[in-house]
């Protein structure tokens, strides 16, 4: 029986904390796009830009 004087209190203020960090998570925007992350690494990136038809210079052929 005595052990309930710490309990009870020890319990509800672990309650009240862990909805004073949830709340505050929410509050904060941790929670708002939870599918976004995970489907922009499907999405194709922009457009690469076209290879050009000659080769950099270090290929090059200096007796032609």
């Amino acid at each position: 029986m005595e052990s309930l004087y710490l309990l009870v209190p020890l319990s509800v203020f672990i309650v009240v904390l862990a909805a004073w960090v949830f709340f505050g998570a929410a509050d904060s925007g941790q929670f708002d796009d939870l599918d976004g992350p995970g489907m922009r690494i499907l999405l194709d990136d922009e457009e690469s830009p076209a290879p050009s038809d000659t080769p950099p210079t270090s290929l090059r052929n200096d007796n032609e």
